[in-house]
């Protein structure tokens, strides 16, 4: 098993946090300042609220799968190497 390439985890990372932080501005502005959404219907504004939960869940859930996955790979990377420091 290889150790996490970084380059790679960053930007994945990032794509996350990014995500995370639209859909908690989206809900931010729905919850506290609904009149900057113009002139929108109630159905709009029920399904911009439920696609910014969907948008926060999903991106929590992929920083959390990503970190899992960071720590499951660099720990078989880190035992992997232990035993191959081994004399015997």
């Amino acid at each position: 098993m290889k150790m996490v390439n970084n380059k790679l985890y960053e930007m994945l990372k990032a794509d996350c946090l990014s995500q995370i932080t639209k859909a908690e501005l989206t809900l931010d502005l729905l919850n506290n300042h609904p009149a900057g959404i113009g002139d929108h219907s109630t159905k709009d504004y029920y399904e911009n609220a439920n696609e910014a939960l969907t948008m926060l869940t999903d991106g929590k859930d992929r920083l959390a799968t990503l970190e899992n996955w960071k720590d499951e790979n660099e720990q078989g990377f880190l035992l992997e190497s232990k035993e191959d420091d081994l004399p015997f």
